[in-house]
């Protein structure tokens, strides 16, 4: 600990006090002494959402684990929508910068909502998280999840390819399926029922299924259980932060936590 009047305090004190916070959901006035002065936690806990610190840790270990090998290519991608408490509303419109407007809080039939799209190795863990207000679709939001999936790596560019993205009939949309075929990415996703109908009503001019591995996307189990381990997190399966740089942060290092238990 540094002398009383010092800038800074360690910085591990205050990772576990943000983690705290994020697993317990508490409020601030409720963090522990132990970990010292609650402003100056809060302060650095969003300066650092703020200039992509907790991004850059969370970069740091995915690059790390695909050196060791230990970062399994086939991604599963979903979303997920968490209720945000009456506490995370009235933010003020102009945030930091890169806030979106609406502060990724959308009004649905369950209130005021988040939602989160992820996507998630073939060892239920973490890869990208993206926010969108809770009244929005996946399909949308496909591509910006795939574009947030960079991976450095110590010699030449950062890996963005995975080798299979598995995903459920809600992104078995053309449009994604020709983003992944142009990428040379196999696509594990299944036809709804009426794309199926429809395909084979206009008869030769239907083209030809797409290909479907019925027993690779079995695996897609795997970014539901990435989703429950997030959720385990109190402060995550209800967002309690008023902006969505604080709490995307507080997924981070949830991720963090997760890459770095073995």
């Amino acid at each position: 600990m540094p002398k009383r009047g010092g800038r800074w305090r360690e910085h591990r004190q205050v990772i576990d006090a943000s983690a705290w916070k994020f697993q317990t959901g508490a409020q601030w006035v409720h963090l522990p002494a132990e970990y010292g002065s609650r402003k100056g936690v809060h302060t650095r806990l969003r300066n650092w959402a703020i200039d992509g610190t907790w991004e850059q840790v969370f970069t740091a270990l995915l690059a790390q684990a695909d050196a060791e090998g230990d970062l399994v290519w086939v991604v599963a991608v979903d979303s997920t929508v968490v209720r945000a408490h009456q506490n995370a509303a009235g933010a003020r419109k102009r945030g930091p910068a890169g806030e979106p407007g609406h502060h990724a809080i959308g009004r649905s039939r369950g209130g005021l909502t988040t939602k989160i799209h992820l996507a998630a190795d073939g060892r239920c863990r973490p890869l990208c998280f993206v926010l969108t207000p809770g009244q929005a679709g996946e399909a949308p939001a496909f591509e910006h999840g795939m574009a947030a999936i960079r991976v450095p790596r110590l010699l030449g560019r950062p890996r963005t390819r995975p080798a299979a993205v598995l995903a459920d009939r809600a992104y078995s949309s053309r449009a994604i399926r020709h983003h992944l075929r142009i990428r040379g990415i196999r696509a594990g996703v299944p036809q709804p029922a009426n794309q199926i109908v429809n395909r084979k009503s206009k008869g030769r001019n239907g083209g030809r299924p797409p290909v479907f591995d019925r027993e690779a996307n079995k695996q897609r189990n795997t970014v539901e259980r990435c989703i429950n381990r997030l959720k385990s997190w109190r402060g995550l399966a209800t967002r309690y932060e008023k902006t969505a740089t604080v709490f995307r942060a507080g997924l981070h290092i949830a991720g963090i936590f997760i890459r770095s238990a073995r």
